[in-house]
């Protein structure tokens, strides 16, 4: 078992963490059961969100009355100081507990600050004055503001994607936060899903021992493979580093992340997801992807307004009309050369 400590929090856990996302998508049973399994194996860090629909109650109706013995991180996309205790106060019944371990601000387009104007980093400092959130942090898709909470000195951790496809700016990121002994928190570890060998990813994260990864968890044989490195740590050697070779070579580029920050799109096209297809449909069983549905959904491309709304929320400056373009043409390449 590897343990790591999220900086000045001195929150101390497992180097396996839960992310909370995907089990919006199960039943509460489901959910519930794999939380629980989970636990049970010895992992005590969960992460959510309120933009997570009903993951909070999921994770609240898992761990009613055992609160002490986990520690949890949510977050805010509020940008007004109402919907900020708004945002907070729900997140406490939902989760049925009266403290936050981590509140993190949700992937703002700024660092809040104090005298900022929007008063959202002053209702933080309140809320942990009334012991309603025990340490402060941000999540964020953006370089720049990234790098500005870490120089701030006002986030005890920061959560942001990072992988075996990591730049040498997120390194950068990761050794800048345990320099300033702030907490970095992994997530896209498996980069929505196109890292299909967890072994992999594992081993590289490890090598970071300031780093903690939450891994996006839906199905209990995705959990299994997790909890099974408690014991069998996955170690970085030559095959795993030619896994890493190989995939690193056909995913760099114009990658799409799937972070999903350019939706909602103006004629329904499920960018975070069309815009990554050409890939998806090489390193995941294929059949989903080529159904009458998927089908349909690809179809809604030929419908772009071209308004530019989703290239110009992209954090990573891609071009995504031009990405879906060329995605949509490869998909169809491949539909048409498939019988059903």
């Amino acid at each position: 078992m590897v343990l790591v400590t999220l900086g000045s929090t001195g929150i101390t856990v497992e180097k396996n963490a839960f992310g909370a996302l995907p089990i919006q998508r199960i039943s509460a049973a489901e959910a519930v059961k794999l939380l629980r399994k989970a636990y049970d194996s010895g992992v005590t860090f969960f992460d959510t969100a309120r933009y997570y629909s009903d993951s909070e109650e999921k994770l609240g109706e898992a761990f009613d009355g055992m609160r002490e013995k986990i520690f949890i991180a949510t977050k805010t996309g509020a940008q007004t100081v109402e919907g900020f205790w708004n945002d907070l106060n729900t997140s406490l019944k939902n989760l049925r507990t009266d403290y936050i371990d981590i509140y993190q601000f949700h992937n703002p387009s700024f660092c809040p600050k104090p005298g900022d104007g929007s008063g959202l980093y002053e209702a933080m400092l309140e809320a942990k004055a009334k012991g309603m959130i025990r340490h402060i942090g941000i999540t964020n898709h953006r370089l720049n503001v990234a790098k500005e909470a870490i120089e701030s000195g006002l986030y005890e951790t920061l959560q942001f994607p990072f992988c075996y496809l990591a730049t040498a700016q997120d390194i950068e990121l990761v050794e800048m936060c345990k320099k300033a002994n702030m907490g970095f928190i992994a997530m896209k570890a498996l980069s929505g899903g196109l890292i299909t060998n967890s072994a992999a990813a594992y081993a590289y994260l490890a090598q970071f021992d300031n780093v903690l990864p939450i891994w996006g968890v839906q199905r209990e044989s995705e959990l299994d493979a997790f909890l099974s490195y408690l014991d069998n740590t996955p170690v970085m050697n030559k095959d795993l580093s030619a896994v890493i070779e190989k995939a690193t070579t056909a995913l760099l580029g114009d990658l799409c992340r799937g972070c999903g920050y350019c939706m909602p799109c103006p004629v329904g096209i499920e960018i975070n997801n069309a815009a990554r297809m050409s890939l998806m449909i090489r390193r995941a069983p294929i059949a989903p992807q080529l159904s009458p549905e998927w089908q349909a959904k690809m179809k809604l491309i030929e419908k772009c307004l071209h308004c530019g709304k989703c290239k110009s929320k992209c954090p990573y400056g891609l071009d995504t009309p031009e990405l879906l373009r060329k995605n949509y043409e490869d998909y169809m390449e491949i539909l048409d050369g498939k019988e059903f």
